[in-house]
């Protein structure tokens, strides 16, 4: 579809429902509302550095509704849609942000890894969990994402190299949203597309419309079961990040207020919003009632998350491994001796 939300191919519609599109506007809508109070919070001290998803709704919507049970969710760190359809409760992903070990457990999502911020690291797991899905004959694919910047990365390429060879299930998903932190994508690649990159390991590479929730569909359908039958595909994903790249950042300082104002016109909900009111199936109250729903079930999930019990020096070690190694076992020796050390050096009397 275009900016307005008219539908320029008829041929390319994914098979939803209207329902099933309403649903979708739905749940991009409370994952924008959790975004948005999400940076709210941080501004407030009340979690740690926080990096905003505003703009990039539609490619963690569509892929999160492709997404089964049985497949594998393999993420960055700026999918919230997709982390939330998998399953993932918000009072978890705010612990996650409030620097609560427990937080990266999402115990309610299956088969959900936890993010990565070291950027691409998290391809070559996707890969090896594609493998041995392959090897054990498992119907079901992993989804792993990217920015645009990771695909500079050595783990990027390693992985998909990797999945080639292996033939494994995996979509790779990049977030191309024009900015690696302040690195614009020009300054990136010299490749004419990122998606373009797939040549060179012998796998399909399809570019999408990132903020085009219905264009996206259909690639992610396509792709899972282009991943299930014969193995890896490479998707970039144009979008932009419209805000900040994380609650550190300010992006005033390398793009400029006319760049923005482009790319707001392209919003992905906006879009999605303009397509449902020309078919009838949204009005400005639905839109208003849903916002309130969403922001009153947010809020009550950060009091959840912000009631629980302060974090101890144990936390740091004792997730890593099902039972500690001696080395982390002495580490953990030596914190504790540090922060008691009035204990162990007393002044002099």
């Amino acid at each position: 579809m275009d900016e307005e939300g008219r539908v320029l191919r008829e041929d390319a519609m994914p098979p939803l429902e209207d329902g099933e599109v309403r649903d979708a506007y739905r749940r991009m809508l409370f994952a924008r509302t959790a975004d948005a109070l999400s940076v709210s919070f941080q501004r407030q001290g009340r979690m740690f550095t926080y990096p905003p998803n505003l703009g990039q709704e539609a490619i963690a919507g569509a892929f999160g509704r492709v997404m089964r049970k049985e497949d594998w969710l393999v993420p960055a760190f700026r999918e919230l849609g997709a982390w939330i359809q998998k399953g993932a409760r918000m009072r978890d992903i705010f612990k996650l942000w409030m620097g609560i070990e427990e937080g990266n457990r999402m115990s309610e999502a299956p088969r959900m890894l936890p993010p990565a911020v070291p950027i691409a690291s998290q391809c070559l797991h996707a890969a090896g969990i594609g493998k041995a899905m392959r090897y054990l004959k498992e119907e079901a694919a992993v989804f792993v994402f990217v920015g645009d910047g990771g695909t500079s990365s050595g783990d990027f390429h390693e992985a998909l190299n990797f999945a080639a060879v292996w033939d494994a299930p995996v979509v790779f998903i990049i977030q191309n949203n024009q900015y690696a932190i302040s690195v614009p994508l020009r300054m990136q690649t010299r490749a004419r597309t990122l998606a373009s990159k797939a040549e060179g390991f012998g796998i399909p590479g399809i570019q999408v419309d990132g903020n085009d929730f219905l264009a996206l569909s259909t690639v992610a359908q396509a792709a899972r079961r282009r991943a299930l039958e014969t193995g890896p595909v490479l998707i970039e994903a144009l979008t932009y990040r419209r805000g900040a790249h994380t609650t550190s950042d300010d992006p005033s300082k390398y793009r400029t207020p006319e760049e923005e104002r482009a790319w707001e016109a392209k919003d992905p909900l906006r879009r999605l919003r303009l397509y449902l009111e020309s078919r009838g199936l949204w009005s400005e109250a639905d839109e208003q009632s849903e916002c309130d729903a969403c922001r009153k079930e947010v809020e009550q999930e950060f009091l959840i998350a912000e009631a629980h019990p302060a974090c101890t020096p144990e936390d740091v070690f004792r997730h890593a491994y099902r039972e500690m190694p001696v080395d982390l076992k002495r580490q953990q020796a030596e914190l504790e001796k540090y922060l008691n050390w009035k204990e162990h050096y007393p002044w002099p009397s």
